[in-house]
């Protein structure tokens, strides 16, 4: 019988390829892993990270602009 992961996790990256997506070395998203602050599989003794995690992360670290009313730019 196969399920079906609900979460749409869709591919799963290497550590490498999640680096090379977050523009970093290997060492970052491996910190991420241990820290257990993205979403992560364990496929035997390889790991892989959700491409859906990784968009996550990133879109949780976005920051909006300050949108001042009532100022003009300079």
């Amino acid at each position: 019988m196969v399920s079906t992961n609900p979460r749409g996790t869709g591919r799963l990256l290497t550590v490498t390829q999640a680096a090379e997506r977050l523009n970093t070395s290997e060492r970052y998203p491996r910190r991420l892993i241990e820290e257990r602050r993205i979403t992560f599989v364990r496929i035997g003794r390889h790991v892989r990270i959700p491409e859906s995690a990784i968009d996550d992360f990133i879109a949780s670290g976005l920051v909006e602009p300050i949108r001042l009313h009532g100022r003009r730019a300079a």
